[in-house]
């Protein structure tokens, strides 16, 4: 299969289209040709004017290791064109930014979650440019969890950086599918190209997503090293909001939880009790791990491990969300006076607990500490929100 760049670069009419145009490029690590090229180096290659270059969060360069470091404007050390950065003094296109192209292309490399701060950047760049006339071209990517769609849609009122949209947790759509769904459902006068990828089919293993096997995974981000991680996130983001380690500060990040003060066998045992069908589409190893850095740096937390990279995972059955919220819903109840709940600045948010910020409402929260709360309160919830969601966006998919 072929990535909206490699379509892109071998469509002589749609490269005639942008060679008299100014253009600005959107990239990160993880922007790369079929045959590891970064985009931004193959598109001067075939002579486009490239007048700037943009990072998201972690740079253009995904050299920020951890979350909330903000990256400064700087000068690209090959090219020696602007590299103005969308997580730092500001994550909207400002006026300079804006008169530096005519088109935009937009080449990154997202994981299909809400809170996953590319998506918001995209929609935040969508109203940026509809408002200033520019056109926007996604070169289109595998969303390389696939179709499933699980967790709550944001609440209205609740958006954030890392909730731009009420979308839910695992949206199912592709970066140039959901930027027409939002584009649509925001009725923005925009001038929007999607580059479509080829031979791409989501619904299909090995990689249900992501196309294994075709092209290798480079880490959109610091923190997503694996193509299991990428697919555990919907749900070990919610830890971000926790005294829980996420896995930050180990090899394997975002696919491995746990603390230095919590006992993981009897959680795990009654998890599977109460809700044993989270279990029967991936594995779940007890492990320890000591981080080093971010929580509980240098102390041996004892946790568990998901594995996706295995035969049993189906990609419809796995519940990364409600995994990880049953976990923390079954941690409250074996230790209630445990302090679950991390009170912190979260992606520029001040007012709200960052769970809330990062659920997009406090309904997990609450459910959690509600004693009298259960699984079935929580998946029927989901279930309408999901539904709902499918129904919206179904429409909008492109492969």
């Amino acid at each position: 299969m072929k990535f909206g760049i490699d379509v892109l670069l071998e469509d002589r009419k749609q490269l005639a289209r942008l060679k008299n145009s100014r253009i600005g490029l959107l990239g990160h690590p993880a922007s790369l040709t079929a045959e590891l090229h970064h985009s931004l180096d193959a598109a001067i290659g075939t002579g486009i004017r490239i007048e700037a270059a943009f990072g998201p969060q972690h740079g253009i360069f995904g050299d920020k290791q951890d979350n909330m470091v903000e990256t400064a404007d700087s000068i690209h050390p090959t090219h020696g064109i602007p590299v103005f950065s969308l997580y730092g003094k500001t994550r909207h296109l400002t006026s300079e930014m804006l008169d530096a192209f005519d088109i935009l292309l937009v080449d990154i490399q997202d994981i299909g979650c809400r809170i996953y701060t590319f998506i918001s950047t995209l929609f935040y760049l969508l109203d940026d440019c509809a408002a200033a006339n520019k056109q926007v071209w996604i070169l289109d990517r595998p969303n390389p969890i696939g179709r499933p769609i699980e967790g709550p849609r944001l609440v209205p009122g609740q958006e954030s950086f890392v909730g731009a949209a009420p979308i839910p947790m695992r949206h199912g759509l592709t970066l140039g599918e959901a930027a027409d769904w939002y584009c649509q459902s925001h009725g923005l006068d925009l001038d929007l190209t999607t580059i479509r990828m080829q031979d791409y089919h989501p619904d299909q293993g090995p990689g249900y997503g992501w196309p294994l096997h075709e092209h290798p995974w480079v880490n959109p981000s610091p923190n997503i090293p694996t193509l299991n991680a990428a697919r555990v996130f919907p749900g070990s983001v919610l830890l971000e909001g926790t005294t829980i380690s996420e896995g930050r500060g180990t090899t394997r990040s975002l696919e491995t939880i746990g603390a230095p003060d919590i006992l993981i066998q009897p959680i795990l045992e009654k998890m599977q009790d109460d809700a044993d069908d989270l279990f029967e589409a991936c594995r779940i190893r007890p492990c320890w791990f000591e981080p080093t850095f971010n929580k509980h740096s240098g102390n041996l937390c004892q946790g568990f491990q998901v594995h996706t990279d295995c035969s049993v995972y189906r990609p419809e059955a796995f519940r990364p969300y409600r995994l990880m919220a049953m976990f923390l819903k079954t941690l409250r109840t074996l230790s209630p006076s445990y302090p679950i709940w991390r009170d912190f600045p979260y992606e520029y948010v001040t007012d709200r607990l960052a769970i809330d910020v990062i659920n997009g409402s406090t309904n997990l929260r609450e459910w959690v500490d509600n004693p009298d709360s259960g699984y079935p309160d929580l998946d029927s919830r989901l279930v309408s929100d999901e539904v709902s969601w499918l129904n919206e966006s179904r429409r909008f998919r492109l492969y």
